[in-house]
């Protein structure tokens, strides 16, 4: 509008209007207010755009202080954590919070200095205070990432502090495991009853408990390891260990009572040590007397068996059977001392000694065999007794006689007093018996016929009685009747007279034979009643015998 009354002007003054001084000074005056009135607008304008970067300033700084306000507020506790687990989690956050202040620096502070910067560089008129404003804030700030740098700190040494009391609780934990199983391994041991069979068996325990003892400083030395780490983790007062249940004042508790328990082992061990060295005595005093005892045993039954007594004696049946009686009295004195061995293996089974290193030998054992040899003397006087019969009533001479038992004893060659059937053979055919060879397997009537005499019952042996009484069979069995006997008889006597003289016994008998007629004929009376001087009754002496 201006410009429009400026231009109808300046056409005035060209038509030459006669108010040209005036229009001229009029539009002067006009286009002079215009220019002040630009220059005030503008004036206004700055202070306006200055004033208006002032509020946003301050706007932007009251964000920032509050922002940072807030923050402190955050930074304001004394919570560092309890355990690792929490401190590590407050780490974590306190890593977020220290991302959030970079975060903050890049945009809020970043954004106010450059703000400030170019308020200053404009010389705001209220520089000074922008400045001041500016600093004020910035020291906060600054406060603020040196308190969040603090508390880092802080937490990073209580996780330090947390990770040595971890690790201290680990440690304790693992080795008071171990030392508690160590300890109920030795508890166990130590507890087992000490039951031993032997010198041997309580020797072994002996130093397997010294060899323990010697290993107990080592296991000192792990006692001691845990009460220094005990020591330790209570230095930094903490709460109960969470990775064991086990505390130093159970495991004191534990070594005392295993000192206890080793005093009382010992004491178990050394009692036993007395009983089995008690043991191991009667061993040997039942060793010694039953080794003596079963060599008695073995020479006695070898005595009867291989003809020691014909060698000892005259050699004849009665003196062999006088030897045999007396050896038998002797197997029955040694009864008693068969009795002390029984007496001895009974302490034995009350003491519980299942074994003897000293001897193979048992009560059992022996007094069967004592059983046996007394049978076998018993026996052995039957079968003299029955030879000597047979001797003097069959005619089968001494001489014969002998060589059957030897032939026997020869063939006995386990000194049991029984032939088996081979070995019966053997001797037969020994004896001049003309038995067929048969393959094995084979039928052989003629020595069954023999085993039916002998061995009916087919028991597989043949004891020396059986043996002697077949024999002797064999050698009188022509022998029908006493007339027979009497026909031998009448045939020694001189003109057939019914008796027999002295002389005519001892002419024609062996001196054996002829003692034993003599010992057991009547002497011969004649009709009137009258005793003959030398004359015996062969008749009713032969009578008698097949009575008998």
């Amino acid at each position: 509008r201006v410009n429009d009354v400026c231009s109808n002007g300046d056409e005035l003054i060209k038509k030459n209007n006669h108010h040209v001084d005036s229009i001229s000074a009029k539009m002067a005056s006009l286009r002079g207010k215009v220019s002040e009135l630009e220059r005030a607008a503008a004036m206004r304008k700055a202070k306006l755009d200055e004033n208006s970067a002032f509020l946003q300033f301050n706007w932007k700084a009251d964000v920032v202080e509050s922002w940072i306000g807030e923050k402190e507020n955050s930074l304001k506790t004394d919570d560092y954590g309890r355990d690792l687990s929490s401190v590590q989690t407050l780490l974590t956050k306190q890593e977020t919070f220290d991302a959030g202040l970079q975060a903050f620096q890049q945009e809020g502070i970043t954004n106010i200095t450059a703000l400030k910067d170019q308020l200053l560089a404009a010389k705001h008129v209220q520089s000074k205070a922008i400045e001041a404003r500016h600093a004020a804030l910035m020291k906060r700030w600054n406060q603020l990432l040196d308190n969040s740098q603090a508390r880092k700190k802080k937490l990073l040494e209580a996780q330090e502090h947390f990770r040595k009391v971890e690790d201290l609780f680990l440690t304790f934990a693992k080795k008071a495991s171990a030392f508690n199983s160590w300890f109920e391994n030795a508890e166990e041991d130590l507890t087992d009853p000490v039951r031993c069979n032997s010198l041997e068996e309580i020797r072994a325990l002996r130093d397997a408990h010294e060899a323990f003892r010697s290993s107990l400083s080592s296991a000192q030395a792990d006692f001691n390891q845990l009460a220094e780490l005990d020591r330790q983790i209570k230095s930094y007062q903490v709460v109960s260990n969470p990775y064991t249940w086990f505390t130093m004042e159970a495991l004191e508790e534990t070594w005392r009572n295993l000192q206890k328990i080793i005093k009382e082992r010992e004491l178990e061990l050394q009692k036993e040590q007395r009983r089995q060295e008690e043991n191991d005595k009667l061993r040997q005093e039942f060793a010694q007397h039953a080794n003596a005892f079963h060599q008695w045993l073995q020479e006695t039954r070898t005595y009867l068996l291989d003809g020691s007594c014909m060698v000892e004696e005259s050699g004849t049946l009665e003196s062999q059977l006088e030897a045999t009686k007396r050896k038998h009295q002797e197997i029955r004195a040694m009864r008693s001392q068969l009795k002390k061995i029984e007496d001895l293996g009974a302490a034995m089974e009350e003491a519980l000694i299942l074994d003897n290193k000293y001897t193979e030998h048992s009560t059992v054992g022996l007094a069967q065999q004592w059983d046996q040899l007394d049978q076998l003397g018993m026996r052995m006087q039957h079968n003299l007794e029955q030879q000597i019969q047979a001797r003097n009533t069959t005619g089968v001479t001494e001489d014969a006689l002998k060589e059957f038992s030897m032939m026997f004893k020869h063939f006995d060659k386990e000194k049991s007093g029984r032939l088996n059937h081979q070995e019966f053979k053997s001797c037969l055919r020994s004896l001049g018996y003309d038995l067929p060879m048969v393959e094995e397997g084979e039928p052989d009537p003629e020595f069954e016929s023999i085993l039916d005499t002998v061995d009916p019952n087919r028991d597989g042996n043949v004891s020396l009685q059986e043996y002697m009484a077949f024999m002797i069979s064999r050698e009188t069995e022509n022998v029908k009747s006493s007339e027979e006997i009497e026909s031998a008889f009448r045939a020694l006597s001189v003109d057939a007279k019914p008796y027999v003289t002295k002389e005519e016994l001892y002419q024609n008998l062996s001196k054996e034979q002829a003692d034993y007629c003599i010992s057991h004929m009547k002497p011969y009376l004649d009709s009137k009643g009258r005793e003959m001087p030398s004359a015996f009754d062969f008749v009713e002496f032969t009578r008698s015998l097949f009575v008998n």
